[in-house]
């Protein structure tokens, strides 16, 4: 299974290369590419970033030892939330998880549900050992490159929500996020005052 998984993950990233490279040659269709591009890895995702609130400071002042226990609990924490909502946990770097799913409704939930054990875990610690989770979430037509990476819009809104701009215990989320489950009315969202233009509006999302 895992060998299988390298070969699908290469051939993805290996076709995708390859396009590129011929978009770049002089005179090249660039519009023809593009759309094979898009016809080959176009998928629609709910993409979540998440970020630790005040991790560099803590890092400063506790020391790398400090650090890895955070890592280690706040992966044990989230990661059974990601995996009962159906997510997919494509890297963790540092203190930042990318995670995909397919259903934004499983998304806001997962992401509500990450908070949740979070408060839960910190109640009754001293602040440096608390698991402070941010996160921004998007919706819509990305590209995916296997389990490798993905890239659009709403993966770049996403991050910049979740790793610049939420604050501790806050779930941000992109316009597309709203659109997508607002027919539900089972969420509610504020909207913010002041957002990037590169993100365009912004929400709040009332998961308590």
């Amino acid at each position: 299974m895992k060998y299988q998984r390298s070969i699908a993950v290469g051939a993805s990233e290996d076709r995708l290369s390859r396009l590129i490279a011929e978009r770049m040659a002089p005179g090249a269709d660039k519009t023809r590419i593009d759309e094979r591009i898009w016809d080959l890895f176009g998928e629609e995702w709910a993409i979540v970033f998440t970020d630790l609130a005040g991790f560099s400071r803590n890092v400063e002042a506790f020391g790398i030892i400090h650090f890895l226990q955070t890592i280690f609990e706040s992966e044990r924490l989230l990661v059974p939330v990601i995996d009962d909502n159906d997510g997919i946990l494509l890297k963790i770097e540092g203190d930042s998880m990318l995670i995909i799913f397919r259903n934004p409704n499983k998304a806001l939930r997962a992401v509500a549900g990450m908070q949740a054990v979070c408060s839960e875990y910190n109640v009754g610690r001293p602040e440096e050992e608390m698991v402070l989770l941010c996160a921004g979430i998007g919706y819509g037509r990305v590209l995916r490159i296997g389990d490798a990476d993905v890239f659009g819009k709403e993966v770049n809104s996403a991050s910049k929500l979740g790793e610049d701009t939420a604050k501790a215990g806050e779930v941000l989320v992109t316009q597309g996020v709203v659109d997508a489950v607002a027919t539900g009315g089972k969420y509610s969202f504020s909207e913010l005052d002041d957002t990037s233009v590169a993100v365009g509006k912004a929400y709040r999302f009332n998961y308590r």
